[in-house]
Parts: C-alpha cells; structure tokens; sequence
C-alpha cells in the first residue's frame, strides 16, 4: 500500500493551521465534487482523496499521530517490511509486533478510508466513512468532516394520509442509532427526501405511498368513487363526498348519467413544494340500482317504462 501524504494532498505547507487547511479544501472540494464532474471517475479519486486528507488533518489528535507515524510507516514499507509488523510504538530498532483491529482503535480511535489510513488509524464504528460529510442543519460545512460522495437511500413507506398531513418515522442508521425524519406533505412514489447531519451523514428517505382503499392519486389530483342511488341520479338531490380532511355536500343535478366527473377544486394533495396549493379531487358519481323490488315498485317502473316507450 502507498504512503498518502496528506498535506501534499490538499496543497498545504505541513505547518499550515486550521483555517489554511479548511480552505484548502473547501476549494479542491468544489473543483472535484461529483455533481460537477459526472462520470469522471479520477476526479471522483481526487475527491476521496481531499475527503481522506481533511479528515485525519481536520482532527487534532489524528494529525499528532499522522506527523508521528506516518513518514516513518513510508520509510518502513520501503524497506521491504509488512505494514502489518511496523513498531506503531515509534521506538525504532528491530522492536516490532503484529497490531491487531482492537490495538488499533484503541491506539487512535480512527476510520476506514484508504488501506494506508486503516494501517495508521483503524476501523472505529463511531469514526466517518469513505465519502462521508458532516453538515449543519442548513446546509453549511462543520469544518470537522469531509464531503460525501453520494447520500445514503434509505427506503420509507407512507399512508396516503401521512402524505396527505405529513408524518414523522423514526430509523436507524446503524446499530444503537436512532433518529426522527420528518416526512413532508405532499410526497409522493419516488420522491426523495434529504435530511442533513445524521450520524454524521446526509440520507434520502426514498418514499413509497402505499394504496388508499378509497382514493386512488394522479400527481396532486386524487379521484374517488361516489355511489348515488337510481332516483338521485334521476331527480337530483345531494351526495356526500369523502375526501382526506373533512367530507363536503355536493349537489347532484336531476339526469346525472352514471360515470360522470365533477371536479372539486383544491381538495385533492399538497403540492409538495408549495403544501399550502392543493390539487383537485375528481368525484366519479356511480349509480347503484335498486334491488328486492316490491310488487308495487316492480309495477311503477313498469308504469314508468310504457311512459318512455
């Protein structure tokens, strides 16, 4: 495995403070940063690189142990030595043993990135992963870790009616970790929700809208089935109509045929983006035929058929 050094990296001088090496890379991560270069696959190596340097020197106890060790790693692994048996104790001499996992972690508490990084610092659960970023709630660097990559998909299924008043879930991103996501109003199949500085990440919750036994969505727009009996339908009267929030009236006009549309404006979903405009709701009206007829009822619509003839 290469030594990494580090400094060299992010184009810094090794005497250079923390402002200096925060602004390094703050600006080579800009100029690598995947969104800017798609399908570059060494710019992509760069920018895991600049991750791995900021890390270790963003980190005052890493880089004490990086300025330490490292050169002399590289010294040790030129001369023909397994990483593996390096005198980690820094004595020098022939004085070498085998450092296990546990030593490791213990020794630094570090993070996998490179093999170089988990020779010097270990695999530490609690540390950041390749391609990890920290950030604040808005938006901004916490000036500890590096860019991710790519955010972390974590699948989520909602009701219609969570989609419909927005909802919260709790999730866990690793053992012993749990965090609360707010889902928002308005989500639909597909959509992806970012949510900032989770354990040290961002993630996108992936939604899935699960099916609603009575409404059934078109973008913003839900449609729904309304059943109305024969006479209604005939004469005319009122239907009562569900929708997600409250029920409404509607007037149904005398000879409404079965199948007809109406549309109810701005009683369908939020638009996920601006929750407060909604889109429609289409009521398709169903006729429903009466049955178990009485003599007497049989006998008027026979009436009412010889009238029509």
């Amino acid at each position: 495995m290469d030594y990494k050094d580090y400094y060299k990296i992010l184009g810094v001088e090794r005497t250079a403070d923390e402002t200096e090496i925060k602004k390094a890379f703050r600006k080579l991560a800009q100029q690598y940063h995947p969104d800017k270069n798609p399908g570059n696959a060494e710019a992509e190596r760069k920018f895991k690189e600049i991750n791995e340097a900021y890390t270790v020197l963003s980190d005052a106890e890493k880089r004490v142990q990086y300025d330490r060790f490292g050169a002399q790693w590289e010294q040790y692994a030129r001369s023909g030595g397994r990483p593996e048996d390096f005198n980690w104790g820094g004595g020098g001499g022939n004085q070498s043993r085998t450092m296990t996992p546990e030593d490791l972690e213990q020794m630094f508490g570090g993070s996998g990135f490179s093999s170089f990084f988990e020779s010097l610092f270990g695999n530490s659960p609690g540390g950041a992963r390749p391609g990890q970023q920290t950030r604040s709630r808005n938006g901004g660097f916490d000036g500890r870790s590096a860019f991710q990559t790519a955010p972390a998909e974590v699948p989520v299924k909602v009701t219609l009616d969570e989609a419909f008043r927005g909802a919260t879930r709790m999730l866990e991103s690793g053992p012993g970790t749990r965090f609360e996501v707010n889902i928002p109003r308005g989500v639909k199949t597909g959509s992806k929700v970012r949510v900032s500085g989770v354990g040290g990440q961002d993630i996108l919750l992936k939604v899935e809208v699960m099916p609603h036994p009575q409404f059934t969505r078109d973008n913003d727009d839900l449609r729904v089935q309304v059943p109305v009996e024969l006479y209604t339908a005939v004469l005319g009267g009122e239907a009562q109509i569900p929708t997600l929030d409250r029920p409404v009236v509607l007037t149904i006009p005398a000879g409404t045929q079965n199948g007809k549309l109406f549309r109810l404006r701005g009683l369908g979903m939020p638009n996920l983006k601006n929750p407060d405009q909604r889109g429609d709701l289409l009521a398709e009206l169903t006729t429903t035929l009466p049955t178990n007829l009485s003599d007497k009822e049989k006998e008027l619509f026979e009436e009412l058929r010889s009238l029509r003839s």
